[in-house]
């Protein structure tokens, strides 16, 4: 068996330098329509990327095609990896921000969707700069759609091969044999809904500017925003958070459902086993905490003074089922600080921390499918325990599940609570208390943004130490690869010649 080929890594490094970069240029008419001068260092940071990417892919063109799991692996790793570091490059030669490690915390908390920021006031930077950190969101998103779909069953991670029978195949209830092909369709989709709510957002009162951002913040599920406040800046437009809401619903969905949805295929969305639970915990959650907070108290808007009149039960339901959807989807804007709400609800929403979204979505976190086979093989042992001699499947969807993909969501999950605890314990032993340090661990882990304690709805993570922020930009990425992708990369066992 042929060595590990690094020519053919370096190679698709270089491509993906070079898609980077060309998606930056994106970003220079946005600043030369508002006569921002920071256009020129955009524009410097593009063609950084851009002849990087160029050389990278010449030297290592001829390498050979044919792709293995070790290098497959490596190349979704180091890809995002190099997402990260050129990304940040905008944000250095512009001198919105003026510390590495802050521009790549920026980067990577953009291009994993995660939404954590280090900006301490957002509006005073320009606008090219926050469209471009916009965009980072929406790139990483559909990065991680096509992640998910066609490249993670490939490699065998997390459980993902579950998915198989939504994703390329050769049966005809599926959307194309070929990965290509799939990609492009998910890319359709994706831009079509961006446009779609960019345009009611406008027909909503946004700008046009605010508009496609939070569109694009929305559909990746990542949650930057154009404004301090986030979303709580227009809370007295209610059109403006239900269409996000809609959006983000539709964004925490597995897009191959959406792909049924658009062609009108409904039964084939309802018979969807994960879709039924997905929708079930965020309408059950929405129900439980409207129902709790209308008899406890008030809620105020996050970042205003904004008080919540409980007359306005439409109102009351709008923010709650707002939250909900936020922190299910892992997207993380903000419409009220649901750290001023009852404990008991904050507890609830640390819970859902841990819930995710779809797979296949652009959500982060768990995923519902891993915890719907975790719960149904804890009632299966039960079983066993009264008739130890009985074989009793365990089925998704209709479908038998081998088991060793339950062995593999079993390990995930065993990994994903083991990291969680290893980030909270070294979280505070860098200085944060013990409730930011299990926020940050479980918000950077889950790619969710806002956390609990010190880094609250209405804060940010501007003032973590270093070390902080390196470990919270490494649990983003791990978190957003489902973990198995980069942890793998430092086994042993991983570079053993084979």
């Amino acid at each position: 068996m042929r060595g590990f080929n690094y020519k053919i890594v370096l190679s698709f490094l270089g491509l993906t330098s070079v898609l980077n970069g060309f998606f930056m240029l994106l970003a220079v008419p946005v600043a030369l329509y508002y006569q921002e001068k920071i256009y020129l260092p955009i524009l410097e940071a593009a063609l950084i990327t851009v002849g990087l990417g160029l050389v990278l892919w010449y030297f290592n063109r001829h390498a050979p095609k044919k792709i293995l799991k070790k290098e497959g692996f490596m190349i979704v790793t180091a890809g995002w990896a190099m997402l990260a570091l050129t990304g940040s490059l905008p944000y250095l030669l512009s001198g919105a921000i003026n510390h590495p490690v802050d521009a790549v915390f920026e980067a990577i908390s953009g291009y994993t969707t995660t939404g954590a920021t280090i900006l301490t006031d957002i509006e005073s930077i320009p606008k090219g700069i926050l469209f471009w950190r916009s965009a980072t969101h929406w790139i990483g998103g559909m990065g991680i759609i096509v992640l998910t779909i066609a490249i993670l069953p490939f490699l065998g991670i997390g459980g993902m091969q579950l998915f198989m029978a939504e994703a390329p195949g050769p049966s005809a209830d599926k959307i194309h044999p070929r990965i290509t092909e799939t990609a492009k369709r998910l890319w359709g989709i994706y831009i079509g809904f961006t446009l779609t709510e960019s345009v009611l957002l406008k027909l909503s009162g946004m700008t046009w500017y605010d508009a496609i951002n939070h569109s694009m913040s929305t559909m990746s599920t990542g949650g930057f925003s154009t404004k301090n406040a986030s979303i709580a800046f227009w809370n007295d437009n209610p059109w403006v958070e239900y269409v996000i809401i809609i959006f983000m619903f539709i964004a925490g969905t597995n897009f191959v459902l959406s792909y049924y949805a658009l062609k009108l295929n409904f039964k084939k969305i309802l018979r969807n086993e994960e879709f039924r639970y997905y929708a079930a915990v965020i309408a059950g959650t929405t129900v439980l905490v409207t129902l709790y907070l209308l008899f406890a108290g008030n809620i105020s808007g996050g970042g205003t003074s904004h008080p919540m009149v409980w007359g306005r039960t439409e109102a009351h339901f709008r923010h709650v089922l707002f939250q909900i959807l936020t922190v299910v989807t892992t997207t993380g804007f903000i419409s009220s600080d649901y750290l001023s709400w009852s404990p008991y609800v904050i507890t609830l929403i640390f819970a859902l921390f841990f819930v995710g979204g779809s797979a296949g979505s652009t959500a982060g976190g768990v995923k519902i499918v891993r915890h719907v086979i975790l719960i149904k093989n804890a009632f299966l042992e039960f079983k066993k325990q009264l008739h130890p001699k009985a074989i009793i499947p365990i089925f998704y969807g209709g479908t038998r599940v081998p088991e060793k993909i339950i062995y593999n969501i079993l390990s995930f999950f065993v990994l994903y609570v083991s990291i969680f605890i290893a980030g909270a314990v070294l979280f505070n032993l860098m200085g944060l208390d013990l409730v930011t340090s299990l926020g940050a661990s479980a918000s950077s882990l889950g790619n969710v943004g806002p956390a609990f304690g010190k880094l609250g709805p209405v804060d940010n993570y501007a003032w973590l130490p270093y070390p902080a922020k390196i470990l919270s930009s490494f649990l983003m990425l791990i978190g957003r690869l489902e973990i198995f992708t980069v942890i793998v990369l430092f086994t042993p066992f991983f570079w053993r010649k084979n």
